[in-house]
């Protein structure tokens, strides 16, 4: 898998396509990504020494040559490769699609290749082409069957990127690397194993505009209705990829996908234990259908093809849940709210909302914000049972409120899911919303982007975070109604660019309510899960701010002076400040 952040290298868009080419994917919500090379062989140890990084990235990381690497080729005889079995557990984990990686970065490829000789079938004892046998299961079993191609990242081919130790980078030829190799073997991937679903790009990080639309036309020329993911590059691809292992704060315009690992690492690596729980799964699952996002979820073979027995469990256990729940995943369509909520999420399909509580639900319940007539509550796992509600409108503000009895709800674990029957499609207050609980967040997607110059520099990126925040001229604004007055402790919170560390010390203005803040942002407090284990957001205390009464305000937040640094700005970092979220919480 990619060791880079690729937002900050070009704001990822969704080119649309066909009618229905999105169909089955949108339907899926949920699917398996398999890594497996010959990094599976290694497995995370190097000359003794135990690797800290993710599996793949050995020969990049250790400057391993091309010719030792290679000698990995001739230990690789995988004794319990299983396609039925594998297929059978994207099946049971209730995937629609698998992803495998055809070739990695290590530039190998698994599958047989006239176009290089580099291949499984070729260079190693097993002379066996897996994905034969994977494509008759896929079709067999009703899963698509999508290939992962590393186009750009290639560190065995003289011309491909980032090999540096072997080849001299002044020497290289793009042009032909992809002459000799990739168009051919995209051609061979497309064209020897039946329809194929998606070509799974990774990593744009050499390739030009046109670069990216050659691969797209051939692509869609061999297989007009095969998709092509967002990291093609240059905003080209059918749908759009965030972060790796990242949640975005809210609701997400367009398609995407996040794709996520079980531990830390995408390949195998023996002594990554750091397991992810299964509770932990099915929660980030909702999380991401209830903000419009697949979620692609990985396993990593070991060298004798064998899926690590906890990643078995955790899938069969996702699986089980979905086997009840699915109602509310498969097909779903995002919350029509904007941000999220502390007691779980909301996905929709046409006429009903599904409240997902990620803890127990409570007797009494109650959401702001719903204008739609409700018919009809009831628990997914057990649709007979009904339970009764009220709605009505706060005297001081008109918000719409529900109130809910759940008396006598079963909890499901993790998630216990409802189904929320509607008079009409859904319709809900736009702007952010004081909830039950009293705290209010405010999140970029929900923001407007103003600047006193002529146009904003600064924008909010497809992932939800700010991009390219250098000045200060731009800042964002937040419409919201407070529904408790009092007195409310305002922490910011913003996070750092991949591969760089979070820095401080920019100076930021806060406005709200006739009141305004001035804070430089600094490590207050570290909120590591938020998001994602691998970008913690930390916290800025700002001080308070006091609202008088129930009503509509404004707040805004500006930048008075941003810290910049020559060595943050790279390929992967435009170096300006990472905005996250704004949180009000009501003074105890």
């Amino acid at each position: 898998m990619r060791a880079v952040d690729l937002s900050a290298v070009k704001r990822p868009g969704r080119r649309r396509s066909g009618h229905d080419e999105l169909a089955w994917w949108r339907e899926a919500r949920f699917g398996l990504f398999i890594h497996w090379g010959l990094y599976a062989i290694p497995a995370g140890v190097w000359k003794g020494r135990r690797a800290p990084y993710i599996g793949e990235w050995l020969m990049f990381r250790e400057r391993i040559p091309v010719d030792t690497y290679a000698k990995l080729a001739r230990r690789f005889h995988p004794r319990h490769w299983d396609p039925a079995a594998i297929v059978r557990l994207a099946k049971e984990a209730g995937t629609g699609y698998l992803v495998i990686t055809a070739k990695h970065h290590e530039g190998f490829a698994m599958f047989r290749s006239a176009a290089s000789p580099y291949n499984v079938v070729d260079a190693t004892p097993w002379h066996c082409d897996p994905m034969v046998g994977l494509a008759r299961e896929c079709r067999r079993q009703g899963i698509r069957l999508c290939f992962y191609y590393s186009q750009d990242l290639d560190w065995h081919h003289p011309d491909g990127a980032w090999n540096d130790w072997d080849f001299d980078p002044a020497k290289k030829n793009p042009e032909r690397y992809f002459r000799e190799k990739v168009f051919p073997q995209l051609t061979e991937l497309l064209t020897n194993y039946g329809p194929v679903g998606m070509i799974w790009f990774d990593t744009p990080l050499t390739l030009s505009a046109a670069d990216s639309a050659a691969l797209r036309r051939h692509v869609k020329r061999l297989q007009p209705n095969c998709l092509v993911s967002g990291r093609i590059g240059h905003g080209l691809g059918d749908y759009s990829l965030p972060r790796d292992n990242f949640l975005p704060p809210g609701r997400l315009n367009g398609d995407w996908e996040t794709c996520a690992t079980l531990n830390h690492t995408w390949g195998f690596k023996r002594h990554d234990h750091a397991w992810k729980s299964s509770a932990n799964l099915i929660t980030t699952l909702v999380d991401l259908a209830s903000k419009g996002s697949n979620y692609l979820l990985n396993i990593g073979p070991d060298a004798d093809g064998v899926v690590p027995a906890q990643s078995v469990a955790r899938l069969r256990a996702i699986g089980a849940w979905l086997r009840v729940n699915g109602a509310a995943i498969r097909g779903a369509s995002p919350s029509p709210f904007g941000y999220e909520f502390p007691w779980g999420r909301i996905t929709a399909r046409g006429r009903t909302l599904y409240f997902h509580f990620f803890g127990p639900p409570p007797r009494r319940f109650r959401l702001h914000g719903l204008r739609t007539r409700v018919r009809k509550i009831s628990a997914l796992a057990a649709p007979r049972t009904s339970f009764s509600f009220r709605q009505s409108d706060d005297e001081k503000t008109g918000t719409s409120i529900l109130d809910v009895d759940f008396t006598g709800a079963r909890r499901v674990k993790p998630v216990t899911v409802f189904a929320v029957e509607l008079a009409a499609a859904p319709q809900v207050e736009p702007q952010t919303l004081q909830q039950p609980g009293h705290a209010i967040t405010f999140i970029g997607p929900m923001a407007r982007v103003g600047t006193d110059a002529k146009k904003p520099a600064m924008r909010i990126g497809g992932n939800g975070l700010s991009e390219n925040w250098r000045n200060t001229d731009d800042f964002l604004t937040w419409r919201f109604t407070v529904l408790r007055p009092g007195t409310y402790d305002v922490t910011v919170v913003t996070t750092h660019q991949h591969l760089e560390p979070w820095s401080g010390g920019h100076a930021l203005r806060l406005e709200s309510a006739g009141q305004t803040l001035r804070q430089t942002t600094k490590r207050d407090v570290v909120l590591p899960g938020l998001r994602s284990a691998y970008y913690p957001q930390v916290g800025t205390r700002f001080g308070r701010l006091k609202f008088d009464r129930p009503g509509r305000y404004s707040l805004r937040l500006q930048a008075e002076r941003v810290k910049l640094s020559k060595k943050n700005r790279t390929l992967f970092s435009d170096g300006g400040m990472q905005f996250s979220e704004i949180r009000l919480t009501p003074e105890h």
